[in-house]
């Protein structure tokens, strides 16, 4: 029988049967996992089935191939958070893209990481600028462990690491100010917390950031296919364009 105990984040929570629910959480070492949680539409289940909590997995199967029965333990609740629609777009957003895009029982130790560290900074960060940055960054790693991870190290027509201001909207490469002379309007303004050199970014760069990963979240990884989930990111960003305005 397989089995595995670990902390975990609840990313999806789908019905399953009269009482019963689909669980797809990630951890650190098996990466995303699936598993039924009998009972998870009751009353006591329903608050830590919330995606963003972190709970306490035992899973269990008969075979590898099979969907285990997985038991659960609340270790922390981000329930509070979904009260306020800035918040609680952004952990819809994190997780659901979490559980939509990462193939199952694969480790991402970096995106466990990453991704604890966004739902934490959306909890005590003092202005949504902070997290929102983080969430830009999550989405980067996110292209990268899947293998579209954008080169912003050097530019893509002189191959010189200096002046780096823009990213091709084809090629995902960065593209130096001077080399970019010209046609700038064709290529996307890349802020300088994306390269990891501005550790306090204005909400204008973090928006600029989730523009670029956005884009390649869309062409490369969800290809356009799935409107729902895109759906919900358009609803997170029309928010923090609301929170600048």
């Amino acid at each position: 029988m397989a089995s595995l105990t670990a902390d975990a984040i609840v990313c999806a929570v789908r019905a399953h049967g009269e009482h019963g629910a689909i669980l797809r959480a990630l951890t650190q070492e098996a990466g995303l996992i699936a598993g039924y949680v009998r009972g998870g539409r009751s009353r006591r289940l329903r608050p830590i089935l919330v995606p963003g909590n972190l709970v306490a997995l035992e899973l269990r199967a008969r075979t590898e191939e099979q969907l285990g029965g997985a038991t659960v333990e609340l270790l922390e609740s981000r329930a509070p958070l979904l009260a306020e629609p800035l918040a609680s777009a952004a952990i819809d957003w994190a997780t659901s893209l979490t559980a939509a895009t990462l193939p199952e029982s694969q480790p991402y130790p970096a995106l466990y990481t990453a991704l604890s560290a966004v739902l934490e900074a959306i909890g005590v960060a003092p202005s949504a600028r902070q997290w929102a940055a983080a969430l830009a960054r999550y989405e980067l790693l996110v292209l990268a462990e899947l293998g579209f991870g954008l080169n912003l190290e050097e530019c893509v027509v002189t191959g010189t690491d200096g002046d780096i201001a823009f990213v091709s909207p084809k090629s995902g490469g960065a593209v130096s100010a001077a080399a970019a002379s010209g046609y700038e309007e064709r290529l996307f303004r890349l802020p300088p917390f994306l390269r990891g050199a501005d550790a306090g970014p204005s909400m204008a760069d973090v928006l600029d950031g989730l523009a670029i990963t956005g884009h390649f979240l869309d062409r490369d990884v969800l290809d356009g296919r799935n409107r729902d989930l895109l759906t919900v990111r358009e609803r997170l960003i029309a928010r923090l364009n609301r929170a600048v305005a």
